[in-house]
């Protein structure tokens, strides 16, 4: 069965070039839907928001912006100078689909982690949530995000928690004797590059390609353009399990063990 990956293609120079997800983007677009998905409304923007701290004069990024959740719920908030940029045409079309924006707004097809106009210093704040894992250029995805950046602008990256959370490397374990859930993790260490099934359960062969990498790899890539953490939520799960005889275990669990990571990360002055 022929595998479908996230469309790529090539530079002159020869270097890979993230251009989307056009090849998953309806069903991402059906997956996510207008608010996002539960953990979006629940956990991931209100953790953006507190950790942005955005004001109504700022000029605000929104980086890998999908099919714009984030900057709707910006526009929500009051806050109509936005830059949303994306690299799938698709993604950016269902975002423009969704009802008219203020005059400020702006969704732009762009590569997020090759050199681009748009990243040209003048930006307040940033955001970039549920894409780093997505993108197999990550110095070039930071090095824009710093060059974007006032040089003392702040920005927010969520990702996948990846002490936690990695595809087909960690999963649930139930302990009889103690009655408690425990979190198994078979690798951590290694950079992976792990396929992922988009439509489970369907024989369609579309995967995307979900990239590992440890923690220190994260913090030493934003080093290295500049920024640096000032901050960070170790976010987990709103969701309980139904009542039950390990009921009890897999609350403890839940919110023990994070699902996502959010870094505030500010531009360093000589960066």
């Amino acid at each position: 069965m022929k595998r479908r990956y996230p469309s790529r293609k090539k530079s002159p120079d020869g270097l890979s070039l993230e251009t989307g997800w056009d090849s998953v983007a309806q069903w991402y677009d059906r997956l996510v839907g207008d608010e996002g998905s539960d953990y979006h409304r629940n956990v991931i923007l209100p953790a953006v928001i507190r950790l942005l701290d955005p004001r109504p004069s700022d000029r605000l990024l929104d980086l890998c912006c999908g099919q714009g959740v984030l900057t709707r719920f910006l526009i929500d908030k009051g806050l109509h100078h936005i830059l949303a940029v994306d690299a799938s045409p698709q993604l950016i079309a269902a975002a423009q689909s969704r009802g008219s924006c203020p005059v400020g707004v702006r969704f732009v097809v762009s590569d997020a982690c090759r050199p681009a106009s748009w990243a040209d210093g003048t930006f307040d704040a940033a955001a970039c949530i549920l894409a780093i894992h997505d993108l197999e250029n990550l110095d070039g995805l930071f090095a824009n995000l710093a060059r974007a950046m006032k040089s003392d602008g702040r920005a927010v990256v969520v990702l996948m928690h990846p002490c936690f959370r990695i595809p087909r490397q960690s999963h649930w374990g139930w302990d009889e004797d103690k009655k408690i859930q425990y979190r198994r993790m078979d690798r951590y260490v290694t950079s992976m590059a792990i396929p992922v099934t988009t439509h489970p359960g369907k024989k369609s062969g579309e995967q995307t390609l979900f990239y590992h990498r440890p923690l220190g790899e994260y913090l030493n890539a934003l080093r290295r353009v500049g920024l640096v953490v000032a901050g960070a939520e170790e976010l987990v799960s709103h969701r309980r399990s139904q009542p039950g005889s390990r009921s009890r275990g897999e609350h403890r669990s839940a919110a023990e063990f994070p699902v996502f990571l959010a870094l505030r990360v500010i531009k360093h002055p000589s960066g």
